[in-house]
C-alpha cells in the first residue's frame, strides 16, 4: 500500500541510516510518501543512489528533502496544486486545466527529463513517468516527482542495440516503454514513451488505455478536433495537431524511432509555445509582476533566467558576475556546493508569455 500525505513539519538534525540531513532547523510544508515497500526498495537500489537523487535540484523536479527507510517514508517539498492526474482526470469540483497551461506543463516536464538525462557522469532514467508523478506548484509549474524507480545508467546501450539486462521491470502499465518491457534494457529514450502518452492525455483529457491508436486514427482521418478535451472550447488546432504528432513520435515502439529529447522534442515544444504565446489572449490579464519572475540580485524581471546550485533562479549575467566574486548563495548566504548554472527554460518561456500578454492587455 502506498499513499501521499501533506502536513506542516519541523526538521531538526534528521539522521536516517548512513544518510545525514543537513544540520539545520527549518519549518516547511511537505509531502510524505508512505510505502510498505520503500525499505526493500532502498535496500535494493542502495543508499548511495537515494543520496544522489536527494541532491538533484532543478525547477522542474520535486525536491526530495529526506527519507526514513525504517518506516517506509519519503519527504518531498509540498506543491499546492497536487498531481497532474488529479487536475486532469480526477478534477471534480475544480476548474479544468486550461489548454495553455497544459502546453506549458509538457514543456516543464520535458525540461526536467532533459536535466535527468543530461546528468554527468551518469544519466538518470526515471522509468515511471506518468501524470500521478507530476506535481504542480501554486503557479502550475510542472515538476517530476517520485524518482523511487529512477535508475543511474553507467553503461548506456545504443538505441539500435538490444540487450537483456534487468529481470525486475519497474514502471506503470500504459506508460512503460514496450521495448523495456520486452528486453529489460533501459535507456534515456525509455522515458520518452511515458512523455508521449502524457502529451496525448493532456490534449484529450482521456485515460491512457487505447489512447495512442485513438489519436493516430483521429489524425489520419482529419478528426483530431473531435477527440480534444471538450472542457476547452478554444483549442489552437494547428498547434494541438503539432503537439499530438510529437506525442505519437515519442510513443514509437522502438527507442531508435523516437525523437531526441534535447535535439528534437524541446526545440519543437519551444516552437509550439512561441506560436501560441504570440496569439493567446487572457480574459482577465494580471499586469502585476509575478514575484518568481524577479531576479533576486537585480530586482528586475529576468530575460535569461539561470538556476544556480542553491536552487534559486537569477538573471544569467547577474549570477555569473556574482559567482566571480562570491562562493555563497545571494539568497541564503550559504556556501554553494558548486558554481555551475543551468538555463531555466520553462521560466524563460513563462516570462516571455507574461510579457506578451501584458503588452497585449496594455494595447
Amino acid at each position: 500500500m502506498e499513499k501521499f500525505m501533506h502536513m506542516h513539519v519541523e526538521f531538526n538534525n534528521m539522521v536516517c541510516g548512513k544518510i545525514h540531513a543537513y544540520a539545520c532547523r527549518i519549518q516547511c510544508t511537505v509531502f510524505l510518501f508512505v510505502s510498505e515497500n520503500l525499505s526493500k526498495m532502498i535496500l535494493l537500489y542502495g543508499f548511495m543512489q537515494v543520496d544522489i537523487l536527494s541532491q538533484l535540484q532543478h525547477p522542474n523536479l520535486v525536491l526530495l528533502l529526506g527519507f526514513c527507510p525504517e518506516i517506509g517514508c519519503l519527504v518531498y517539498e509540498y506543491l499546492q496544486n497536487g498531481s497532474l492526474e488529479d487536475q486532469l482526470l480526477n478534477n471534480k469540483g475544480r476548474q479544468p486545466l486550461h489548454w495553455f497551461l497544459r502546453f506549458q506543463i509538457i514543456f516543464d516536464v520535458s525540461c526536467g527529463l532533459a536535466f535527468l538525462h543530461g546528468r554527468k557522469p551518469e544519466p538518470i532514467v526515471h522509468r515511471d513517468l506518468k501524470p500521478a508523478n507530476i506535481l504542480l506548484n501554486k503557479n502550475y509549474v510542472g515538476k517530476i516527482g517520485d524518482a523511487g524507480f529512477a535508475k543511474l545508467i553507467s553503461d548506456l546501450v545504443p538505441d539500435w542495440q538490444t540487450e537483456y539486462k534487468e529481470t525486475i521491470i519497474a514502471g506503470t502499465l500504459y506508460y512503460m516503454d514496450p521495448e523495456y518491457q520486452q528486453t529489460g534494457t533501459v535507456r534515456p529514450k525509455s522515458d520518452l514513451f511515458g512523455l508521449g502518452v502524457i502529451i496525448l492525455q493532456m490534449l484529450t483529457g482521456k485515460r491512457p488505455n487505447g489512447l495512442i491508436v485513438s489519436v493516430e486514427n483521429a489524425i489520419r482521418n482529419g478528426m483530431l478536433a473531435d477527440i480534444l478535451d471538450k472542457s476547452q472550447t478554444d483549442w489552437p488546432l494547428v498547434e494541438a495537431e503539432m503537439l499530438a504528432k510529437l506525442g505519437l513520435r515519442c510513443t514509437a515502439l522502438k527507442c531508435r524511432e523516437r525523437p531526441g529529447l534535447e535535439s528534437e522534442v524541446l526545440p519543437k515544444l519551444q516552437e509550439i509555445l512561441h506560436r501560441i504565446t504570440s496569439t493567446v489572449n487572457l480574459r482577465s490579464p494580471k499586469l502585476n509582476v509575478p514575484s518568481h519572475f524577479i531576479c533576486p540580485i537585480m530586482q528586475e524581471v529576468m530575460n535569461d533566467p539561470y538556476v544556480a546550485a542553491d536552487g534559486h533562479t537569477y538573471e544569467q549575467q547577474a549570477i555569473k558576475a556574482w559567482l566571480k566574486k562570491h562562493k555563497v548563495s545571494p539568497v541564503t548566504r550559504r556556501i554553494l556546493p558548486n558554481l555551475s548554472v543551468i538555463p531555466n527554460h520553462s521560466l524563460r518561456a513563462a516570462i516571455q508569455q507574461w510579457k506578451s500578454q501584458s503588452a497585449h492587455a496594455k494595447s
